[in-house]
């Protein structure tokens, strides 16, 4: 999928793919900050720190094309 209004990967990103995937053709930078981190129902994979912090480390949910709709839903 080549860059549009619901994907964009930025290569050159010096943390580019910022989480760990097995396919970083397919990841979209779209999303770099997270519009559902204040969400504590995101549907993301994502774990409570000892301090009480979100970690999103292991969520690749915004950085999937097919998560686009799901976030604009969300969001609504």
């Amino acid at each position: 999928m080549d860059n549009s209004s619901n994907f964009f990967r930025n290569h050159n990103c010096e943390y580019f793919p910022c989480h760990k995937v097995n396919n970083a053709e397919n990841f979209n930078c779209l999303f770099c900050y997270c519009p559902l981190y204040n969400h504590f129902d995101c549907g993301g994979n994502y774990s409570i720190t000892p301090n009480g912090i979100k970690d999103c480390t292991d969520c690749t949910l915004p950085h999937k094309a097919e998560s686009f709709q799901y976030i604009m839903d969300k969001l609504k």
